[in-house]
């Protein structure tokens, strides 16, 4: 492989896994969906 494809391969899994790794960390931050209070759509 050319250099050239080398580096457009690394940018390439660096943007998948570091979106990959910002979801996880969103979501052990935030807490997942279904430990949320769901207060319905009138927020009751």
């Amino acid at each position: 492989m050319s250099t050239v494809a080398i580096v457009m391969m690394v940018v390439a899994m660096l943007v998948i896994w570091g979106g990959l790794a910002l979801a996880v960390a969103n979501l052990v931050r935030h807490g997942a969906v279904e430990d949320r209070v769901d207060d319905g759509p009138r927020g009751r």
